[in-house]
């Protein structure tokens, strides 16, 4: 297939680049550089010219935080973005992948998120990714949601580089305890895109890897896989360390949709984990 990953150069993005050209698709990628997704004639007549079978929408404003204060850029490229890409690939008949999130859901629920769970977001960030999918579901016939979360991978910043980086210059690493998720590396992610794309299994998925875990027990995982026995964790709550935009506290994502449609669950985070590690030392 033509396939088209807007946000190419992203963590996510490289990785889809790189495990859906070796899959002997027609990969072509965009970066804000190529292609503004906020700009709906541009964005129309970039991808009338390119005319891929499937868009994968890997943009975005992910930086939470930020997010609260520079709430029209975040609407722009979360919400604006994938209304554009949706009316683009509707017109040339392609399949849309919409990257989203977590951050749609409060955390408040007990335990973990299925598909068509109540949302409500409580960051401008999660408010605006919601957004992004309203626009694509009301728009489109062939699109896949695909709601992730705590991604890493080793072409961009994350949690677990964070961390690492960290171990080099202290001995001991305070972190969160009572903000729960599902650690997802970037490349079992892709490869699940690349099952679903090759589908007419449309509509909206949960995908991560499998388990359930705090930062803090993220944290320790880390250490222990990377030797650091001598540096030590220890938990802090979220009230300790305030930041400007609220977490959704427990929003692990059961991926019961994925499931129920017959594919394979993904594989443990902490088996995940110890492969990255192994591909980090590749490539530093």
């Amino acid at each position: 297939m033509k396939i088209l990953i807007t946000g190419c150069k992203g963590m996510l993005g490289t990785d889809l680049m790189n495990v859906l050209s070796a899959e002997a698709h027609d990969v072509v990628g965009s970066d804000v550089q190529e292609l503004d997704i906020t700009n709906l004639e541009a964005t129309l007549a970039f991808i009338k010219r390119i005319e891929p079978d499937v868009v994968i929408n890997c943009s975005a404003y992910t930086n939470v935080d930020a997010c609260e204060t520079e709430i029209n850029l975040a609407y722009k490229v979360n919400s604006i973005g994938p209304r554009n890409l949706a009316i683009a690939a509707q017109e040339v008949g392609a399949k849309l992948v919409h990257i989203s999130t977590d951050y749609v859901f409060d955390g408040n629920k007990g335990e973990a998120y299925l598909e068509g769970d109540f949302v409500n977001p409580l960051s401008v960030y999660g408010k605006s990714k919601l957004d992004g999918e309203n626009h694509v579901k009301s728009l489109m016939n062939k699109y896949f949601i695909v709601r992730t979360q705590w991604l890493y991978g080793v072409h961009g910043k994350n949690f677990v580089k964070t961390m690492i980086n960290l171990s080099k210059e202290r001995t001991e690493l305070m972190v969160v305890n009572d903000q729960f998720g599902s650690p997802t590396h970037t490349l079992d992610l892709c490869h699940a895109i690349s099952e679903l794309i090759n589908t007419k299994e449309y509509g909206t998925y949960h995908i991560t890897n499998s388990g359930i875990v705090s930062w803090f027990q993220f944290t320790k995982d880390i250490m222990e896989l990377i030797g650091k026995s001598d540096i030590t964790v220890k938990p802090c709550t979220t009230a300790e360390f305030p930041r400007p935009a609220k977490r959704p506290a427990y929003s692990p994502l059961k991926n019961y949709n994925w499931e129920l449609c017959g594919f394979k669950p993904l594989r443990d985070y902490k088996e995940a984990l110890s492969e990255y590690l192994e591909l980090e030392k590749i490539y530093n």
